[in-house]
């Protein structure tokens, strides 16, 4: 257990997870850190390290002790906290798309999940065609989706991969048809071809598995427009992803994944207000530990200054729970989730059941921040 932080060695890395969420009414800015100008506050954090000797040690630190002990630990380690403590208070800018829609992250976001494919977990080939596909994305945006993420390419634990030239002849058609219908559009896949295809035909937002990493020409293409990018953690690839996935620390590992992605990104040229992250739920993640550990710490991930996605509708590990062995019945157990992500911070929630999504998030918005209610009998 870590009771002070003049405890950390030198050189070990640290990490700041937020706790303790409440509205700002009821801390001041001197006793708790700002969440990005959202009017939420957190009263303390739990602060891990990674000691070179390769153990990790944590403890939790109220916003007053954290800022008194930091003038007692090392430089390194007061540079580190000071710079996630800045990220965590920056605000998340809106993002500019192509297309003149616009990201605004003043409330969570829902993004409708649409797989144009034969074989997808929840809902395999129910919009393979063309005009279901175009039917079932009129169909979310109707019921508040902000954002409907157009894929063409399973990606469930064992899938087999497909050809680029298919997964692009299955969602370009529907990209087509809903360019000018006033939502912002997403391609998920890993393939550069694709990608160009779906930002020629209409799409705004690249949303990459593979956090750019698949396609040895993802990062180039990522590089030269300039729609958003998704970064996503999986461990492994589809097909092997959930043979034996194992990890130190599942929420420090994939913190670190993300921020490699982060830099690497930068380095090639692609800004800052351009990247989002998503932690990859059930990609080569331990059915419920992993899963269920970084929903728990998802607040460690603002840190990186980034929006956050989450994807956890009507995942295996939510019937796992659940006991619910049929995805498309996974609906409350998915909007559970997607309620403590939105109060954990994501910014964007990836949901399948869009109007039960979007109804969810309204209550989780009323009882965080009360003043949104202002007027409302």
């Amino acid at each position: 257990m870590l009771a002070k932080l003049s405890e950390i060695p030198d050189g070990s890395k640290v990490y700041l997870r937020p706790v303790g969420c409440v509205s700002a009414g009821h801390l001041n800015s001197s006793s708790s850190f700002d969440f990005a100008g959202t009017g939420v506050r957190y009263a303390g954090a739990v602060v891990y390290a990674r000691c070179p000797a390769a153990s990790i040690i944590s403890g939790y630190f109220s916003a007053d002790d954290l800022r008194e002990q930091m003038n007692d630990c090392s430089p390194t380690v007061h540079a580190s906290l000071n710079l996630q403590l800045d990220r965590l208070g920056s605000r998340r800018h809106p993002m500019s798309l192509t297309s003149g829609k616009s990201l605004a992250f003043t409330k969570p976001l829902v993004m409708g999940v649409l797989n144009v494919t034969p074989d997808s977990f929840s809902d395999g080939g129910k919009f393979l065609d063309p005009a279901a596909a175009v039917r079932r994305a009129r169909a979310m945006a109707a019921a508040g989706a902000d954002i409907i993420d157009i894929g063409g390419e399973s990606t469930r634990p064992g899938a087999t991969p497909v050809w680029e030239g298919e997964e692009a002849d299955r969602i370009i058609p529907v990209i087509e048809a809903m360019a000018a219908e006033g939502v912002a559009l997403s391609v998920d896949t890993r393939h550069s071809f694709v990608m160009d295809k779906a930002l020629k035909a209409g799409a705004d937002i690249i949303n990459d598995i593979s956090a750019l990493s698949h396609d040895p020409d993802s990062m180039a293409f990522a590089v030269s427009v300039s729609a958003p990018v998704i970064l996503m953690h999986a461990q492994g690839d589809p097909k092997t992803m959930q043979e034996n996935p194992e990890y130190d620390h599942v929420l420090l590992d994939v913190y670190d994944y993300l921020s490699a992605c982060i830099d690497a990104c930068l380095e090639a040229g692609i800004s800052a207000d351009r990247i989002i992250v998503d932690p990859g739920i059930g990609f080569g993640k331990r059915v419920v530990r992993d899963n269920v550990a970084l929903i728990n710490g998802l607040s460690l991930f603002q840190t990186l200054g980034c929006p956050i996605l989450l994807g956890a509708s009507r995942k295996r590990f939510v019937g796992a729970i659940t006991g619910v062995d049929t995805a498309e019945e996974r609906v409350i157990g998915s909007v559970i989730a997607a309620a403590k992500g939105a109060e954990y911070g994501a910014n964007i929630i990836r949901a399948h059941d869009v109007a039960q999504t979007v109804e969810a998030l309204k209550m989780v918005q009323a009882f965080t921040d009360a003043s949104v209610m202002d007027g409302v009998v």
